[in-house]
C-alpha cells in the first residue's frame, strides 16, 4: 500500500488534477496495488473561504468557521477523484466525516485523539485508489474539526501510522527540505536526509516545507517522510525524514505576528498558556510594551490570546537555526528580510552560489 500526500501548490488549476491522476494510473500500471492519496485545498482557497464566512460574521464561530474551511479541501478531493475517474480506475473518496481520525474540540487545531482504520480498510477492500480530505477529522459529538493550517501532511501522517504503513510520500512545489527557502533564496541548498526534530524546528520558526505537528506525529509513529515533486519531467526525490540528520538553516517567517500586552505578567501569562499548546513563542518588545512573537499556528494563537487588552501586528522574522544556536530577527520590510536571510546563509554556506553553478 501507497500513501501519497499532494499540497495545494500541485493544483494550481484544473490541470493539476490531471496531472495526479495520470501520475497516479502510472503508479498502479506499474504493479502498485492500493493506494491512498492525501489532498490539500486548491492554492488561495483556505484564504478565501475565511474571508467570505468573515466578512459575512466578523465573531463567526471556531466551530463554523472550521466547517468553512473543510470545503476547500472537499472540494479538491471531488475534483481529484473526477479526473482519476475518468482514466477507468476504481477510486473513492473521504472527507472528515469519514475518515475515521477523531479529535478533541479544539476548533482551529484539534489534536488528534483516536483512529479507526476501519473506514479506509473498507475503502481500499473495493477500490485501488481512495482519496482523503487533508486537515480535517471530527470530534467526540461529530462535529468537524480543522487539525490547523497547512496541517494536510498531519492528515497523511496519521493515516499512513493507523494503517500499518512506515513511510508516506508528500509532493509540494519544491521536492525537499532547503537550507533556506529556495523560492526567495535560489542559493538554498537541499538536505538530503533530515531528521525529525531538526525539522519540526526548522517549520515552527517559518520553514514552510512540513507542518510540524505531522513531523512530531511522524517521529512518535516511526513514519519515515520523503519529501518529492511532480514536474513536468516526472517525480523528484529530495529529502528523506528520519531518526537522524542535522543541517543548519535560516528560515523565514513572512507571516509572523506580534502581539503585545499590557504588562509583563500578563505576557507570561499567555506565553504559558500557548507554550502549553505547543506554539512557538520569543519574547519581544513592541512599542515599548511586553510582546510576543508567533510563528507558527498564528490563527490558533491569537483566539487562545482574545479578550485580554492586546494589540497585534505583523512582521516577518528571519531566523539562524545552527545546532543548538537559535538567533532570532524582526524585520518588518519584506525586502529587507530577504536581504538579511540571503546574507545569513551566504555566511552559513560560504560558496553555496558557486556550489550551484558548478553543479548546473
Amino acid at each position: 500500500m501507497t500513501i501519497l500526500k499532494f499540497g495545494g501548490s500541485n493544483f494550481l488549476g484544473p490541470e493539476g488534477y490531471d496531472r495526479v491522476a495520470r501520475h497516479l494510473a502510472q503508479r498502479l500500471a506499474a504493479g502498485e496495488n492500493k493506494i491512498v492519496v492525501v489532498v490539500s485545498a486548491m492554492k488561495g482557497e483556505t484564504d478565501s473561504l475565511k474571508a467570505q464566512i468573515l466578512a459575512v460574521n466578523k465573531e463567526a464561530s471556531p466551530s463554523n468557521l472550521d466547517a468553512a474551511l473543510a470545503i476547500g479541501e472537499m472540494k479538491s478531493v471531488c475534483l481529484l477523484e473526477a479526473a482519476v475517474s475518468r482514466l477507468g480506475i476504481s477510486v473513492a473518496s473521504l472527507n472528515g466525516y469519514g475518515l475515521g481520525i477523531r479529535t478533541n474540540s479544539e476548533f482551529g487545531r484539534a489534536t488528534v485523539e483516536s483512529v479507526d482504520p476501519g473506514p479506509i480498510r473498507s475503502a481500499l477492500q473495493e477500490h485501488d485508489v481512495v482519496i482523503a480530505a487533508g486537515a480535517q477529522a471530527i470530534d467526540q459529538s461529530g462535529r468537524l474539526t480543522f487539525l490547523g493550517r497547512n496541517s494536510s501532511d498531519l492528515t497523511a501522517i496519521v493515516i499512513a501510522s493507523m494503517l500499518g504503513e512506515h513511510a508516506c510520500e508528500i509532493y509540494s512545489d519544491v521536492p525537499g527540505v532547503y537550507t533556506t527557502d529556495p523560492n526567495i533564496i535560489p542559493e538554498a541548498l537541499l538536505i538530503p536526509e533530515i531528521g525529525y526534530r531538526t525539522i519540526a524546528r526548522m517549520s515552527r520558526y517559518g520553514a514552510k516545507v512540513l507542518h510540524h505537528g505531522a513531523v512530531e506525529y511522524a517521529e512518535r509513529h516511526a513514519v519515515t517522510i520523503m519529501c518529492k515533486s511532480l514536474t513536468n519531467d516526472g517525480v523528484v526525490t529530495g529529502t528523506t525524514v528520519t531518526g537522524h540528520g542535522n543541517a543548519s538553516s535560516v528560515t523565514v517567517a513572512r507571516d509572523a505576528v506580534v502581539i503585545s500586552f499590557a504588562s509583563v505578567a500578563e505576557r507570561d501569562n499567555r506565553r504559558a498558556l500557548l507554550d502549553q499548546n505547543g506554539i512557538t513563542t520569543i519574547d519581544v518588545d513592541q512599542n515599548d510594551r511586553p510582546g510576543l512573537c508567533v510563528m507558527s499556528d498564528t490563527d490558533f494563537a491569537m483566539r487562545l490570546v482574545e479578550g485580554t487588552g492586546i494589540s497585534i501586528g505583523s512582521t516577518m522574522v528571519v531566523t539562524v537555526l545552527d545546532a543548538s544556536v537559535r538567533r532570532v530577527h524582526l524585520i518588518g520590510d519584506y525586502e529587507r528580510a530577504v536581504s538579511l536571510a540571503r546574507q545569513l546563509h551566504e555566511q552559513m554556506y560560504p560558496g553555496a552560489v558557486a556550489e550551484r553553478l558548478g553543479r548546473g
